[in-house]
């Protein structure tokens, strides 16, 4: 009885100084996660680009996928001109909030 008291008590311990560190840890942005704030961020930067490729008459939109991470925009998807590539480039990269892009884009 005595054993399993000690147990107990060292287990509620060990869950109590941890669940601060988890706290603070857990809402931190990192490389591979982002915040609630990033997250809304990449994704209105991502309807931006959308948008902008949309509004561009020599590209089909609906063959160019957008992905945005921490202001990072990747473009991925099939073109017909390797002009195509670089106009989607370019129109991405205008958009405000974009920082870098990834273009991935492949002529068919």
């Amino acid at each position: 009885m005595v054993t399993s008291h000690r147990i107990l008590k060292l287990l509620v311990c060990s869950m109590l100084t941890a669940a601060p560190l988890t706290a603070f840890t857990g809402y931190a942005a990192t490389e591979k996660h982002e915040s609630t704030g990033q997250y809304v961020d990449d994704s209105v930067i991502t309807t931006k680009v959308k948008a902008a490729i949309f509004g561009e008459k020599t590209l089909k939109t609906l063959q160019i996928n957008v992905k945005t991470f921490q202001g990072v925009v990747q473009l991925s998807g099939f073109v017909d001109s390797p002009q195509s590539v670089t106009k989607a480039g370019e129109v991405a990269g205008s958009v405000e909030g974009v920082k870098e892009v990834k273009n991935d884009l492949l002529v068919k």
